[in-house]
């Protein structure tokens, strides 16, 4: 009980947590994490590499001592019974090893131990004897009379020297065979307890990750799952529910609380509109009774929700996360609610190319935080977008029909590519996606619905676009062309007009 008492007191710490401090928090435990292991493969390197790289180059010191120095007793031999220039080279090459050699021995006591450190410096105090009596010697000659006793003496200085860099060699063996010894514990352990603390580390890092997950990218995924309802009209979806008492808390019940709003002014409109069309039916001409379907359509596809009680939370939410130094987050709720502030305020049937695009760009935003890279887009606009008019709410929702229908359907994603340019004083407009298509039947079918206005047409702003440009332009086109696993192009062609 006490254990889930404390596990309790941490999950309800954490879910209060801004989601600047999750973040730093993770990022502490992930940088806590490389620093240990830094640590512990540096421990495993002072056992493996210094320690017996020590014993190693001791041994080698020690051995190349004893070579150096019968290499130079077999040349000074040879070169005592037959001199030449050649021996006299390689004698003096010798000489010069022994003598490094020799003075290259490990000599710290605190090092070595009492014996190897007598036993080096009473081979370095007869080195330098033996170089006296050895140099001292060939410069006399064989004309002196003491030159044979002179000789003796140094082979048996060069005898005992051998003698005397065996022993060291021997000791030195054996002092590196004990370390070893005492060493090889602490080296076995060593491994097991590096991979205990690393097994724990990685497991302390998934739980970490497992919270951020359960905690921000779940409570995204649930708003970006029933925000994909309600854009299908489906207001009347079951409430987010999250844990949260941080921004994505506050945020995901403003959403409840706009999408319940939402659903209320929906139902209230449609009843409206069907009492309008009771009251107008014998009164107006079928010309004006359908244009003003259009008119009461394309306001409920602006007017879904609250502009004051959206704009006021979203206001506040971007607020908090700026003062929080939460970027992307102030940046996508920025570009949602200049996205809704198009939708639900601009009240002109036509508009500037320049805002379009604008609202395009803030839309595939928020579909790339969702999507990632899955989804990429271009726009390539070969007209002067500030002066080009175009009618209003015509891009998005095309695009977000490429999105559902099309790119989303791959499990890797797919392009959007928006194309404008002019032909013989015509705008021309395409929006096409690399994602599923459809089958030849589907298509023809879809280009009928479309032609018939079928009330079924599963992609309404689509159909609100076609119906718009047939409506407001004499010779206004919309054009759809698709192919199975290729992809599918929407092209509008509409007269060019200008500011």
């Amino acid at each position: 009980m006490k254990e889930q008492g404390f596990s309790g007191k941490l999950k309800k710490t954490w879910y209060a947590m801004t989601i600047k401090r999750k973040i730093f928090v993770f990022i502490g435990a992930v940088f806590l994490t490389m620093t240990l292991s830094v640590a512990l493969n540096v421990w495993v390197a002072k056992f493996s590499l210094f320690d017996f790289s020590g014993i190693l180059e001791d041994n080698a010191k020690s051995s190349e001592l004893l070579l150096a120095l019968e290499g130079e007793s077999k040349l000074f031999s040879e070169y005592i019974k037959n001199p030449d220039e050649e021996k006299e080279a390689l004698f003096k090459e010798a000489k010069e090893r022994t003598k490094t050699a020799v003075y290259d021995l490990p000599f710290a006591y605190s090092q070595i131990g009492e014996l190897r450190y007598a036993q080096t410096w009473s081979i370095q105090n007869a080195y330098a004897v033996y170089e006296r009596k050895r140099d001292a010697l060939l410069e006399t000659g064989t004309e002196d009379e003491d030159y044979i006793n002179h000789l003796y003496e140094v082979y048996e200085m060069q005898t005992y020297l051998q003698k005397y860099a065996g022993n060291l060699m021997t000791k030195t063996i054996e002092a590196g065979n004990e370390s070893y010894k005492e060493t090889l514990p602490d080296l076995v352990s060593v491994p097991i307890v590096a991979m205990l603390i690393a097994l724990i580390l990685f497991w302390c890092v998934l739980a970490m990750a497992s919270l951020m997950h359960k905690t921000i990218v779940a409570p995204v995924m649930k708003l970006a799952d029933t925000s994909k309802r309600i854009a299908a009209n489906d207001f009347f979806v079951e409430d987010v529910k999250v844990e949260n008492q941080d921004e994505l808390g506050e945020l995901v019940r403003a959403f409840n609380k706009m999408k319940f709003a939402t659903g209320e002014y929906i139902t209230a409109l449609e009843e409206n509109r069907k009492t309008l069309d009771l009251l107008h039916e014998e009164e107006l001409e079928k010309l004006a009774i359908e244009h003003e379907l259009e008119n009461m359509k394309f306001d409920l596809l602006k007017n879904q929700i609250n502009p004051h009680f959206l704009f006021n939370t979203l206001n506040v939410i971007a607020g908090m996360a700026n003062l929080e130094d939460a970027e992307v987050t102030e940046k996508m709720i920025r570009a949602l609610s200049d996205l809704f502030r198009y939708n639900l305020k601009t009240t002109e049937a036509e508009v500037p190319l320049a805002q379009e695009l604008k609202v395009v760009e803030d839309y595939m935003y928020l579909q790339k935080m969702r999507f990632g890279k899955r989804i990429t887009y271009d726009i390539r606009c070969e007209v002067d977008k500030e002066l080009t008019i175009v009618p209003v709410f015509t891009f998005q929702p095309i695009v977000e029909n490429a999105i559902i229908h099309g790119v989303s359907k791959k499990e890797e994603g797919g392009h959007i590519r928006i194309r404008i340019w002019e032909k013989e004083n015509r705008l021309l407009i395409t929006v096409g996606d690399t994602g599923v298509g459809m089958e030849r039947e589907a298509l023809e079918k879809m280009r009928r619905e479309l032609l018939e206005n079928d009330a079924n047409f599963h992609g309404i702003g689509l159909l609100n676009v076609y119906k718009r440009v047939k409506t407001m332009y004499q010779d206004g086109e919309v054009e759809i062309y698709s192919k199975a696993q290729a992809g599918t192009v929407v092209k509008l062609v509409m007269p060019k007009k200008g500011e």
